[in-house]
Order: structure tokens, then C-alpha cells, then sequence
């Protein structure tokens, strides 16, 4: 199975394991709780869904990578504890709570959640010494003497023999007590997740046509060769953070993330290319609508005739210039939203305390803190993610420049105050206006580009289809609108009609041949 299946598998374990009866007991036997093994090559994103699994069910996680671990950091240490057999008291062995179960009950204690995933990674390359410990693990949910808390599922994660010379191979029985799950390398899946976390344009271009280089891992007398898909993912984050830097790419800078030689040559001769083609075309004056009409003239008629991995690579700078305004706005639109909902509430609160004009401004202020205060609790207990804590701390830091604002104007009252914070918003709905009406403007010239170019051929097809597998364009549209998109995604609809149509054909084909066969017969 692909890495998407995997997650979605873990997925329904989740619910599966964690249903509960009318009473609040779970219904799924622990006994019966096989834990996940997932065996797949490195780099595939076994981790990463893990991260998404927990965040989509609304569960914990605890992720530890076991060969990180000594024996006594897994099961404990030993301490001698008297106990009473036959009326007798003896002193014996015990051992201390694991380090990896005490962060399960760590992380239930900060974040309130008493469900979750128990996440190891490289199971099967743990040290001899620790290979009892992983298969009791593995059989009945306990490190030592400590059971994982109930409400916890175990997922485990390990390479292929042929990927690691540390693997130890599971025997039987233990495989008998697992539910193994093989994942495969699939760069068509890769691809969406790589157009949700925003990769380098020119990646998701190159692996668009050249899916032969997604993935590769060979060991051979001359040496080990790889190329995986955190490689990639790692050298879009460089690529993007050297372009804003003014910073060359070299072929010697990409190999240190695809250590393959052929591909990193590869792919720095297209990430040239690709840049090239930038410049040449002038994409953001394209989209902005800047250029003359007999220079736009000259870009479509170059666009036109050029070969079919710079049409392409034209196609796929437009959807990159185009996924970075959309995930600008909406990032504004976000955090619009977020200020908006704290001055409903500031309303409300001024509101009930229009009486106690002794408060004055001073009410506002004390409402700021308020929601500063709410939000460290959040982010202590883990309620909130990174990116929505940057979110809610801006909302803060914008509210306090407003209050700032009507102080120095010398507004006395909290009312009176929250009209002129009010006014600032107002300001701020009219740039989102503004950004919306702007957008909708460079669409609509990118698919006049695309038409005069290329007419409604495959390259119209790639560029509504990369529209709508991104969430940001895709949102901006379903809020706000794009006529050429609806009129363009048709195409959508008619190529997918073709295909079942193909495929039906292919089917009664397939029919006739064997009812000839058994008419022969």
C-alpha cells in the first residue's frame, strides 16, 4: 500500500479500537488490539502520518525513535522493594516506571487527552539487549513491568532488511501478534501532499514528468545511492529559502540532498531551466497584467512553440506564482477572521460594563490580557498548534496596537474606544478586499495566457487540475469566484467521462474475447 492508505488505515484502527458503549467502555477487546507494524523504505513519510493520524483524530501522540534508547531508558532501572510472599517479606528486583511510558502519561497530563498513539520508529534495529523488551512490547502493550495506558495504540515502524544491515527479523509468533502493513514508495501521492505543504514549484514539476527519480535506494560495491522522498522535501525548503536569499543553486548543493548522482544532475539542469524560464517569461507581470499587449503577444507565441518541457514548465510557474498569492490571502483571511472573532467578544464585553464607565479603556486592556492569558494556558496543555498560536498571537499584538492608538488620541471611554478600534478593522477588511479583487484579476489572466498559448489542450488540463488539487486556490475560488476556472473545469469532467468510458469499452471487449473463448470450447 501507498503512504496515504497507511494513514488511513490508522485512521480507522483508531476508531475501531477506541469505540465505546453506551456505558463509556471501549468495545474492542485489548487482547484482540494488535498493534500496527509498518516496514517500509526510509524517508517515505512513515513519521509524518503519525503527526496527521493523531491530529485528525483528535488523540496524543508520543513518538520515539528506539535506537535512540538504552535498555535501561525503555524498561527502567532496577531498585530492590520488599514484598510478602507466604506471609513472608523479601526483598526483590523491581524497576522503575520506563521513560517511554512515563511520557504517555506525561503527555495525557498536558494536553487532558487519555487517548493516543504510542509512535516507534526503527523497531526491528533495536540493540540485542533490547530485543526482549521490543517483542514483550510488541505481544502485550508493556515495557518492563508498565502496561501502556489503555486508551493507547501502538504503531510501530521499521526499514526493510534490505535498507538497513541493523534489522532484526521478527519471528513468527510475533508477526502472528502484529498487523503488518507494507508500504510502497507513490510519487502521483507524494505529489498532493507535496502541493499541500507548499514544496518548491519546481519539484512538483520535475516529478510530474520524471516519477522514475521519486524514489531510489541502491547499495552496490560502489558505493550507497539514494534518493527519498524527505530528500526532496528537505531540498524545497533550502531551494526556497536560498532564492529569497539571492543565494545560487549548484548541482553539488542538490546532490547533498538527492545522493544520486544522475538525479542530481538531473534536476539541477531542470531547477536551471525552470529559473530560466521565470525570468524570460515574466510570470508575475504576465499575472499582474503589466505587460504591452505586443509583449504578451511575444510570450504566448514563445509559450507556443516551445518544446513540451518548457510548456510545461511554463504551466507549473504560473501555478506556483499563483498558490503563493492564494496562500497569502488566505493566511490574511485567517487571521482577519481570528481579530474579528476577539472583537465580537470585546463587543459583548463592553457591552455588559456600559454602566461602570469608571472602568474606561482600561476594560479593553483587560481584555487583551485575558486572551493572552488563555492562550499560554492553551499552549502549555498543547490545545493548539505552532501555526494557529502565531495566528492568535498577531490577533493580540493588533488589538494592543488599536487600544494604542485611541490613547493617543485620548479616548477615555471603553465605548468609545471600541468604535475607533473598529475603525481600525475596518481598515484592514478593506486591504482583504483589495488582495481578493487582485487575485481574481491574475487568474483570470493565467487562463487567458494559458488559452492564447496552448487552446484547450493538456496544458489547460494541467493548470485547472493543479488548481484544484491545491486547498488554498481551490478556497479562494469557492469563496470569491473565478468564472474561467468553472468554465475551464469542465474539461475535468469530460476527461474523467472519457476514462470510465474507456475503461467500460475495454470491459465488454474483455467479455466478448472470453465468450468467444468458451463458445470455441
Amino acid at each position: 500500500m501507498n503512504i496515504q492508505e497507511a494513514k488511513t488505515e490508522i485512521c480507522n484502527t483508531l476508531r475501531a479500537y477506541l469505540a465505546k458503549d453506551e456505558n463509556g467502555y471501549y468495545t474492542y477487546p485489548l487482547i484482540r488490539q494488535r498493534p500496527l507494524l509498518l516496514i517500509g523504505p526510509p524517508g517515505i513519510g512513515k513519521t509524518a502520518i503519525m503527526e496527521q493520524a493523531a491530529a485528525e483524530c483528535g488523540v496524543g501522540l508520543v513518538a520515539y525513535t528506539i535506537t535512540h534508547h538504552t535498555r535501561q531508558s525503555a524498561i527502567g532501572l532496577p531498585e530492590i522493594v520488599k514484598r510478602n510472599y507466604g506471609g513472608k517479606g523479601m526483598m526483590v528486583t523491581d524497576y522503575t516506571m520506563s521513560e517511554i511510558v512515563a511520557s504517555v502519561y506525561d503527555c495525557m497530563e498536558n494536553t487532558g487527552r487519555k487517548e493516543g498513539i504510542l509512535f516507534i520508529d526503527e523497531i526491528n534495529c533495536v540493540s540485542e539487549t533490547l530485543a526482549p523488551a521490543m517483542l514483550a512490547l510488541l505481544q502485550n502493550k508493556t515495557f518492563g513491568s508498565h502496561k501502556i495506558p489503555e486508551g493507547w495504540i501502538l504503531v510501530a515502524a521499521g526499514n526493510p532488511p534490505e535498507y538497513n544491515k541493523s534489522v532484526r527479523e521478527f519471528d513468527i509468533v510475533t508477526l502472528d501478534r502484529v498487523r503488518k502493513l507494507t508500504i510502497e514508495p507513490d510519487c502521483d501521492i507524494w505529489l498532493k501532499y507535496a502541493g499541500q505543504q507548499k514544496v518548491h514549484q519546481a519539484i512538483i514539476s520535475y516529478l510530474s514528468v520524471k516519477k522514475n527519480n521519486f524514489y531510489a535506494v541502491e547499495n552496490t560495491v560502489d558505493g550507497k545511492f539514494f534518493v527519498t522522498a524527505r530528500g526532496w522535501e528537505d531540498l524545497s525548503r533550502l531551494l526556497q529559502s536560498y532564492e529569497k536569499l539571492g543565494i545560487g543553486i549548484s548541482e553539488e548543493l542538490v546532490e547533498e540532498f538527492l545522493q544520486k548522482e544522475e538525479t542530481a544532475r538531473d534536476f539541477a539542469g531542470f531547477y536551471q531551466l525552470y529559473t530560466k524560464y521565470g525570468e524570460d517569461y515574466e510570470i508575475p507581470s504576465i499575472l499582474s497584467g503589466n505587460l504591452s499587449r505586443e509583449n504578451l503577444a511575444l510570450k504566448e507565441k514563445m509559450a507556443a512553440d516551445g518544446a513540451f518541457e518548457e510548456r510545461f514548465a511554463v504551466v507549473n510557474l504560473i501555478l506556483g506564482a499563483l498558490r503563493e498569492k492564494a496562500e497569502e490571502y488566505g493566511q490574511a483571511d485567517h487571521q482577519l477572521e481570528i481579530l474579528y472573532e476577539m472583537l465580537l467578544h470585546l463587543r459583548t464585553q463592553v457591552r455588559k460594563n456600559a454602566e461602570e464607565e469608571k472602568l474606561g479603556i482600561s476594560l479593553l486592556e483587560e481584555f487583551v490580557q485575558e486572551q493572552e492569558n488563555s492562550l499560554q494556558i492553551k499552549v502549555k496543555m498543547e490545545l493548539i498548534s505552532v501555526r494557529e498560536q502565531k495566528y492568535q498571537e498577531t490577533a493580540i499584538r493588533r488589538l494592543r496596537e488599536y487600544i494604542l492608538t485611541a490613547k493617543k488620541e485620548h479616548v477615555r471611554s471603553a465605548e468609545n474606544g471600541f468604535k475607533r478600534i473598529s475603525k481600525c478593522f475596518e481598515k484592514e477588511a478593506v486591504c482583504r478586499e483589495d488582495m481578493i479583487q487582485k487575485l481574481q484579476g491574475e487568474l483570470q489572466n493565467a487562463f487567458s495566457f494559458i488559452k492564447e498559448s496552448f487552446g484547450e489542450n493538456q496544458e489547460m488540463l494541467l493548470f485547472v487540475t493543479g488548481i484544484t488539487a491545491d486547498k488554498s486556490m481551490t478556497s479562494f475560488i469557492a469563496g470569491n469566484g473565478c468564472p474561467a476556472y468553472f468554465e475551464h473545469s469542465e474539461m475535468l469532467l469530460y476527461n474523467k467521462e472519457e476514462n470510465e468510458l474507456r475503461k467500460a469499452c475495454l470491459e465488454a471487449v474483455h467479455e466478448r474475447l472470453q465468450e468467444e473463448s468458451r463458445d470455441r470450447v
